[in-house]
């Protein structure tokens, strides 16, 4: 008879539905109290394996809509808000059949589970763009404009090209030459803005990290530019720094 040990092995090595499935079948019968204590655990992986897999065909809804305009590329930005760096912008495409798990709003993960699936996306991903405006350009032509030049330029680096747009809350003038759809809240209910949003986020901080080697006093690890309260005692305390946005720190300086 296999030792509970052995079992527990076998329970740490189930992966995706099938497995977890025949675990259970093959250990439910077992009736020493350790198994039965692993068949349970198995049984509750499987049910919240099931429940996000059904969360992320939920957030397929739009995909499956404009599948017939080709490649669907999904949108986002981050870094609208810091009164410090660049704001980046990200484009991906996913593949039809993906089956991507736990993509969601970037701010709603663990920066471990973000780091994770940023590797996930670039590796699985048809094609992703990243573009970004820096804070001297935000300066130059306000936050909104320098947000869609950073959009356009991920997408105009995609290929193959998109078809369609899938973009969370904004329409982008600069391309107007693509079928755009516009969603409130875009990187909860779709797959592909879900991914944007990871690749972005990732992106722009771990930009902010090599920032903060630069610019210790500020804290940019932490706070990503963001204001937080250490950061505006910061800018108050030392002045800005050259990546500081000049639009934005007015009421600090």
């Amino acid at each position: 008879m296999m030792s509970i040990s052995d079992i527990n092995k076998l329970l740490k090595e189930a992966d995706g539905e099938e497995a977890l499935s025949a675990f259970i079948s093959e250990f439910s019968q077992d009736e020493r109290g350790g198994v039965q204590k692993l068949v349970l655990s198995a049984t509750k992986k499987l049910n919240a394996l099931c429940a996000e897999i059904e969360r992320i065909h939920a957030m397929q809804t739009y995909e499956r809509e404009y599948r017939s305009f080709g490649y669907l590329c999904g949108i986002d930005e981050v870094g609208r808000g810091p009164l410090a760096g660049p704001v980046y912008a990200a484009a991906v495409i996913l593949p039809e059949d993906s089956d991507i798990l736990y993509l969601n709003d970037s701010k709603k993960l663990s920066e471990k589970k973000r780091e994770e699936l940023y590797d996930v996306i670039m590796e699985k991903a048809v094609s992703v763009g990243i573009g970004f405006s820096t804070h001297e350009r935000i300066d130059e032509i306000n936050i909104l404009q320098a947000t869609f030049e950073a959009m356009t330029k991920a997408v105009n680096s995609l290929d193959p090209k998109p078809g369609a747009l899938l973009i969370d809350a904004v329409h982008i003038p600069q391309l107007e030459a693509y079928k755009q759809v516009s969603i409130i809240k875009g990187d909860a209910k779709s797959v592909s803005i879900a991914a944007a949003s990871i690749i972005a986020k990732v992106t722009r901080d771990r930009l902010m990290a090599e920032y903060d080697k630069q610019y210790p006093e500020y804290g940019f690890a932490s706070n990503k530019g963001y204001g937080s309260a250490d950061h505006i005692a910061a800018l108050k305390k030392y002045g800005p720094c050259p990546i500081h946005r000049r639009s934005f720190i007015g009421n600090f300086v």
